[in-house]
């Protein structure tokens, strides 16, 4: 799953912040950054856990202490996190999603990004949907616009 998660934050992130110094970037990273990094390990781990989200938002924290600029721009990273458990359903593996409070073995939980067999084509292809209105909403057809947005991160509407 790869455009699910982007179409997803990026249309939930704008319907509800319509900030205009949002840096898209840093969600579409933060967006992936759970299959990413527990992929390799095998399947869904620390970053499908709400700890794992949370731990992620207090390295932002903790690392920007009175460097406000960089702080507004990185905690798009943990609210592309926690937007990826959600629109995963990663709550549906309590053991993981609430881990270590219940327990801190993994078991061999599954990426639920890879676990859900057809009903993932129809997710994709939703997701896509949604990155066609965002491309299409905010002109990134335009190569103006789209090395602006590459740049800087911020999605203008047209």
């Amino acid at each position: 799953m790869f455009f699910w998660f982007l179409g997803t934050a990026v249309v939930a992130v704008w319907f509800v912040f319509h900030d205009s110094r949002f840096d898209y970037r840093f969600l579409l990273l933060g967006s992936l950054l759970p299959d990413i990094i527990d992929a390799p390990m095998g399947g869904a781990r620390v970053l499908h856990s709400v700890t794992g989200s949370v731990a992620v938002l207090m390295v932002v924290m903790f690392s920007t202490v009175g460097r406000r600029p960089i702080r507004r721009r990185l905690l798009a990273i943990p609210i592309g996190t926690f937007l990826h458990l959600v629109f995963d359903g990663a709550w549906a593996n309590t053991k993981v999603f609430w881990w270590p409070f219940g327990g801190v073995a993994f078991r061999n939980a599954p990426l639920p990004s890879w676990n859900r067999g057809a009903i993932d084509i129809l997710l994709e292809l939703l997701g896509l949907a949604m990155c066609v209105w965002a491309v299409r909403a905010f002109g990134l057809t335009d190569p103006a616009r789209r090395k602006r947005f590459w740049r800087t991160g911020v999605l203008e509407p047209c």
